[in-house]
């Protein structure tokens, strides 16, 4: 797409040589003479070109931007929190809200999900400064503007004017983070003005360089908060950990979920989430505690098994790109990159984890093992059109087995040769379970992989082929590939089955076993019976008629069940996939009734028909359960032929 570009001018009676003597542009040698060449400092001019033009102190803006955006204009695509440009402008979409953490497609309410004010701060700055919304979201020295011009009209709102000393500027900064709350208002201005006066310096990913002088004797007003008459948010008393992890309460987004009372209203919960951050610990607590983010989740695990929790196991947090999930889940995300796991997942994070999550599921009776204790790249698509960019966190390097282990429910057994009909968990060894798999630079958001680059490295999962042969093409999962082959691609979940995940055995072949998956028949390595785990007493679920059943991504009720004045979720069959006759899959979770929740009222409803939630292929999807026969895995010499 073509990005409008708008001259950068410096206002009248500003030199380049004041503002490199001021040291608020960093440059060195020849550049400090002239800079028309040297578009590396570009942003840095416009940054004080804005601040002179709205009467915002330079080190103001510039400090509020590095908070937003790190002075990073993302190539005019939205953050994580729908926020624009290198001040971080929100104008968040009810699209955003269908396939961003909230999950939400399909619900009546997504245009009031996204009609907040605080969600659309792009489209007041350009009431305020007559540039095109297009404009501020494309164009960095627009958005710079729009930012600035914002700020400076909390700022008049606030005291009046514009003054000259940044001190007088803390409640126009903690306005700025559109925070409804007053302690996580106050936390961003805080760290607004601690970069102040630490000073900070970078070169962004598109090669800017930026420079803000420290400025220790600054010292805001905080007082200047109440004036802004915000809620006051939960202490920390509030925080639901065992005692044995190191636990802190910090307010998540108050758009990034819903306020509930799970699970006295009715709405179980009965799913736990492992996330990862892709990002540091301090890096994603900040990013989910922006009060323009409309996403959340429960608890950020640190590398070094510290936890903050961010909302309250009652409430909904929007972290698992489903609604349906949301509902009924707590997620917990995880310090760590998915491309580089293993060097982020340490044993303190496993530990502490697993404390947490078996104290989540003695509170609200969770079992403890694989169907209720998943990942994100486990979670369904809630719609066709999302399923193929649902997340692949955390990823290959989540040692399930261990984490398993430490949670006391490890998949227990021997080897064993197993036989169609019978079910199996994938139980590859992680330490032994060495793969190939190729990681690019839009996988690691790190940096650290400049180009596509083949690695080996401890995996989960097993890899699954059209054939039993090492040369036949990976399964292709059809909302990925189509009908093509799959790939070897870090993120391409599509063809591998992951550790504790169970799966009917469709064909046995020498030292290959096939499992029906996706709806095919696919084929992975498991000599002896290496990589499995048969077992019994699972339910298993196949077409009750003549016709491949239907797969859904969500589970609400019929429209005519929802009462008058509510408005009906809709979800529709997920195009791509199917059951068809003669293939069984493993039921995850028992038959449950369709619900939704609708926070304004508090309204619970819930369906006449239930559905059961099967494991798919690498990820889960529900069928209803009028639409199958449910039977009991058995030992292979009682097969009934499935």
């Amino acid at each position: 797409m073509h990005k409008s570009r708008r001259a950068v001018v410096l206002p009248v009676g500003v030199t380049v040589g004041a503002l490199v003597a001021g040291g608020l542009l960093a440059m060195s040698g020849a550049a400090q003479a002239d800079t028309a060449g040297d578009a590396s400092g570009k942003r840095q001019e416009t940054l004080l070109a804005a601040a002179d033009e709205y009467h915002v102190p330079p080190a103001v803006l510039l400090a509020l931007s590095h908070q937003e955006s790190a002075w990073d204009g993302h190539g005019g695509l939205p953050s994580t929190d729908g926020g624009y440009g290198p001040m971080n402008l929100t104008d968040v979409t009810p699209a955003m809200l269908a396939g961003g953490g909230a999950g939400a497609a399909g619900r009546a309410d997504l245009d009031a999900l996204a009609a907040d004010p605080a969600l659309h701060t792009l489209r007041r700055a350009a009431e305020l400064t007559g540039l095109s919304v297009r404009d501020l979201r494309e164009d960095d020295a627009a958005n710079i503007r729009g930012g600035a011009a914002l700020l400076a009209s909390y700022e008049r709102e606030l005291v009046g004017g514009t003054p000259a000393d940044p001190a007088a500027w803390y409640g126009a900064v903690a306005r700025y983070s559109q925070a409804k709350q007053e302690k996580a208002a106050a936390r961003f201005a805080d760290r607004v003005f601690r970069t102040m006066r630490g000073g900070v310096s970078l070169t962004t990913q598109d090669g800017q360089r930026l420079r803000l002088a420290a400025s220790p004797s600054i010292t805001p007003d905080r007082r200047q908060i109440d004036a802004l008459h915000l809620k006051t948010a939960a202490t920390a008393a509030a925080t639901e950990c065992p005692t044995t992890v190191d636990c802190t309460f910090v307010p998540g987004s108050p758009v990034g979920g819903q306020v509930a009372d799970r699970p006295a209203n009715g709405i179980r919960i009965d799913t736990i989430v492992i996330h990862d951050l892709e990002s540091t610990y301090d890096a994603g607590v900040a990013g989910l505690a922006n009060p323009t983010n409309p996403a959340s989740t429960h608890y950020v695990m640190s590398s070094s098994g510290a936890v903050t929790q961010m909302v309250p196991t009652k409430d909904i947090a929007f972290h698992a790109g489903n609604y349906s999930t949301n509902l009924h889940s707590i997620g917990i995300e995880h310090e760590g990159y998915a491309a580089h796991g293993a060097a982020w997942y340490t044993e303190s994070q496993y530990q502490a984890t697993a404390d947490l999550v078996k104290y989540l599921a003695a509170r609200f009776g969770v079992p403890l093992d694989r169907q209720h204790v998943v990942g994100h790249d486990n979670v369904a698509g809630p719609n066709s059109a999302l399923v193929s960019g649902m997340h692949w966190d955390p990823g290959y390097a989540w040692d399930w087995n261990h984490f398993m282990s430490l949670l006391g429910a490890p998949v227990s057994g021997l080897p064993e040769v197993p036989q169609p009909g019978e079910v199996v968990a994938i139980t590859p060894s992680f330490t032994n379970n060495v793969q190939t798999f190729q990681v690019c630079p839009s996988d690691d958001p790190t940096g650290q992989t400049p180009t596509c680059t083949e690695r080996r490295q401890q995996t989960n999962f097993v890899y699954l082929r059209t054939a039993p042969g090492e040369t036949a093409p990976l399964f292709g999962d059809q909302a990925i590939h189509g009908t093509a082959a799959g790939t070897n691609r870090v993120n391409d979940w599509g063809s591998t089955a992951q550790a504790g995940q169970q799966f009917v055995v469709a064909e046995v072949r020498e030292d290959w076993t096939a499992v029906w998956f996706s709806g095919a028949k696919v084929w992975f390595h498991n000599p002896g019976g290496v990589n499995t785990r048969i077992r019994y007493g699972v339910k298993i679920i196949k077409p009750a008629g003549s016709a491949p059943v239907a797969l859904y991504g969500s589970s609400y009720p019929d429209k005519a069940e929802y009462p008058a004045g509510l408005g009906a979720s809709t979800q529709a069959p997920l195009s791509m996939y199917s059951i068809p006759v003669g293939q069984a899959y493993v039921a995850t979770q028992d038959a449950s009734a369709t619900d939704d929740y609708f926070p304004s009222s508090g309204a619970v409803v819930v369906g006449g028909k239930k559905m059961y939630t099967v494991q798919y292929n690498h990820r889960v999807a529900l069928v209803y359960a009028n639409d199958v026969i449910a039977t009991k895995a058995i030992h292979h010499w009682e097969n009934d032929g499935v």
